[in-house]
């Protein structure tokens, strides 16, 4: 598969290679990159023909942020889709000398806000650690169960985005052009429905929940994207990390945590058959959400050069039809699922 051949994100007219490149392991959220591993691993990225980049303000409390935008802010402004997100803004600390930042990310505390005013001092905060005047696409990010409680504390995000003025700021933005397309990033299923059934996206980042290793919104949420015309950009496509590494690395994780035993053991059958086809597990990974309609593109986080030149050569991995018939046939992937 072309890793640069273009697709439009839902009716955005907004076009971006199928191969893009997300930015949370540059801003540290899962170990510490040095700032020259970022920068080539960037630089890189762009170099090879990468045309869609998404950071997010949550990713090292602004470092993706920064370094994204200390490399892309040196390229011509059309050469590249940049995208980032809002729900999150950041203040100094209350006592800097006693606070504990999370991990290696900047030393900045964050408050939740979909209200009119989170979402325009988001956005302000974002260019400004970009150091770029336009992104093309704000998504809301993360406002799901896992970080807002129970289901009150959902509805009452979403209430924060009607009736707060959260989403007619958005709308405003895209109307005055400054941005070209609202999305919203999900990690659950049950989200996709709940937004639609309110704001009319654009597009949703679905991190997890459509993988090779799980094809859970094929049940309910890709089929609506498809009926209201609203795109897909595949977020976390290696599952967080267990379709790149293989099922019995030390350090393979699912959903971001260690696999559990039913995980590891779908994992090496799915990879026993790619074996017999002389596929890689990573270049099917890649390769499988691509074939619905829906997504346009989808977009690994890769920290190092080498992880990009990699993610390229899995991309252009020819994989034979018969692989995803005997994954079907086997039960390994859903029936319906579509297939290159």
């Amino acid at each position: 598969m072309n890793p640069f051949a273009l697709r439009t994100i839902g009716n955005t007219g907004v076009e971006v290679t199928v191969l893009g490149c997300g930015t949370a392991t540059v801003g540290d959220m899962r170990a510490e990159i040095p700032e020259a591993q970022s920068d080539l691993a960037l630089e890189a990225a762009y170099a090879s023909g990468i045309g869609y980049f998404d950071t997010a303000p949550w990713y090292g409390s602004g470092k993706s942020e920064h370094r994204i935008g200390r490399v892309l802010r040196t390229k011509p402004r059309g050469s590249y889709v940049l995208s980032t997100k809002i729900g999150r803004v950041f203040f100094r600390p209350s006592d800097p000398a006693v606070f504990e930042r999370r991990g290696a990310g900047l030393p900045f505390e964050l408050r939740f806000d979909y209200t009119r005013d989170g979402v325009l001092r988001s956005y302000e905060d974002s260019l400004q650690r970009l150091g770029i005047t336009t992104v093309d696409a704000l998504l809301i990010h993360d406002l799901d169960a896992g970080y807002h409680g129970n289901d009150a504390g959902i509805t009452a995000r979403l209430d924060e985005l009607s009736e707060g003025g959260g989403y007619a700021a958005l709308e405003e933005l895209k109307r005055s052009g400054h941005i070209r397309a609202i999305g919203a990033g999900i990690n659950v299923t049950g989200m996709i429905p709940r937004f639609l059934e309110r704001f009319p996206l654009d597009f949703f980042l679905v991190a997890m929940p459509y993988t090779l290793l799980s094809q859970d919104a094929l049940e309910r949420e890709l089929p609506l994207c498809q009926e209201r015309g609203a795109g897909v950009v595949i977020g976390a496509p290696f599952a967080s990390g267990i379709l790149a590494k293989g099922p019995d690395a030390s350090d393979a994780t699912y959903g971001y945590r260690p696999p559990e035993s039913p995980v590891v053991d779908k994992a090496r059958r799915i990879e026993a058959v790619c074996r017999r086809h002389g596929v890689p597990l990573a270049a099917a990974a890649l390769q499988f959400p691509l074939a619905h309609p829906s997504v346009a593109s989808i977009i690994p986080g890769p920290n190092a050069v080498d992880q990009v030149r990699q993610n390229l050569a899995w991309m252009r991995h020819e994989i034979p039809a018969q692989l995803w018939s005997e994954l079907k046939d086997e039960r390994l992937i859903r029936q319906d699922s579509p297939t290159l």
